[in-house]
């Protein structure tokens, strides 16, 4: 065990780090950040946390799930501040899904100027709210469920 005497409070941690009390408890809890608990039962943080923090935040704000970021953070040692070169490598698997979320946004973007520009908002032919729909060559309702019978539901 280190000198705890080293280590920072929650309240220290959260005020460094611009992260809520609650936030620090909630990352504690799924493993992303860990503490020691002093001789009174406080939490007490290595100053490695500090920069454990900045990398999920990072990574929260380039829309990663903290699944993710757990994921990424595994393969490092739990006491370890993630450095420049832990933040390129791992970046680089994020890459190709980061891409095809702009390009799914892009697609979006596009169609939604369409949209806008001719106004129809059409529930038979716009492929902003209707894309890809098969079954709208049948007619409308729910085309696949069966009749009700006369005079009941």
């Amino acid at each position: 065990m280190t000198k705890l005497a080293d280590h920072l409070s929650i309240g220290q941690v959260a005020e460094r780090s611009g992260v809520p009390h609650t936030a620090l408890r909630f990352y504690e809890d799924r493993g992303l950040i860990f503490s020691e608990r002093s001789a009174g039962n406080q939490r007490r943080y290595s100053r490695t946390v500090l920069r454990r923090i900045a990398f999920i935040r990072a990574a929260q704000r380039v829309g990663l799930s903290l699944e993710e970021v757990s994921e990424a953070l595994a393969t490092l040692p739990r006491d370890h501040a993630p450095t420049k070169a832990d933040w390129a490598r791992l970046s680089r698997n994020w890459q190709d899904e980061l891409d095809a979320r702009i390009d799914a946004l892009r697609r979006l973007r596009d169609r939604l100027t369409g949209c806008v520009g001719c106004g129809c908002l059409s529930l038979r032919a716009c492929g902003l709210y209707n894309q890809d729909d098969q079954m709208s060559k049948f007619g409308p309702g729910a085309r696949l469920l069966k009749p009700a019978t006369e005079g009941g539901a």
